[in-house]
C-alpha cells in the first residue's frame, strides 16, 4: 500500500466538497475509539515468588496468601467494562481465583492450577468471540 498526501487522503474523504475546501485552513484531529475487542490473553507459569509480588497478588484480600507455584492468567479488553463479564465467565468455567479486576482500564489477572487457568482464559476468548467482539491468540509462557 502506498502511501498518500493529505490533498488526496482530503479529497478521498470530502469528494464532492474538496473544490469548496481548497484553500481554507482544516484541522485534522485523530483520535481513538476503542473497539470492543480482547487486546491481550496470556497464560503463564511462573516459579519465583517475586512475580507474584510484583503484580501484588499478595495484597488486598489475598494478603498473606501464597500464590507461588500458581498459574496466572492476563487478560485485557476494550470496552473496560468486559471485565466484569469476563470475571463471571472466567469462574464459572474453571477453578479459579480472582487476584485483580480493574473495569476502568479493563484487565483481569485470574490464578489456579496451570490447566485450570487456561481453560478459564479460553473459555473467556471462545465467549467474547461468540458475541463479536474481535479476539487475540492466547499466548503461554
Amino acid at each position: 500500500m502506498s502511501r498518500i498526501t493529505k490533498e488526496q487522503l482530503l479529497e478521498k474523504i470530502f469528494q464532492d466538497d474538496f473544490e469548496n475546501l481548497k484553500g481554507k485552513r482544516l484541522r485534522m484531529t485523530r483520535l481513538r475509539v476503542p473497539a470492543k475487542e480482547v487486546c491481550l490473553a496470556h497464560v503463564l507459569n511462573p516459579s519465583e515468588e517475586r512475580i507474584y509480588h510484583n503484580l501484588a497478588l499478595h495484597i488486598g484480600v489475598h494478603e498473606g496468601e501464597d500464590h507461588t507455584g500458581e498459574a496466572i492468567g492476563l487478560i485485557r479488553f476494550t470496552p473496560w467494562e468486559a471485565v466484569v463479564v469476563a470475571a463471571d465467565v472466567a469462574v464459572k468455567s474453571a477453578d479459579v481465583q480472582i487476584c485483580f479486576m480493574d473495569r476502568f482500564c479493563g484487565s483481569l489477572i485470574v490464578s489456579g492450577n496451570l490447566t485450570e487457568v487456561q481453560t478459564a482464559v479460553e473459555s473467556v476468548v471462545k465467549y467474547f468471540g461468540e458475541i463479536g467482539f474481535g479476539t487475540c491468540e492466547i499466548h503461554k509462557s
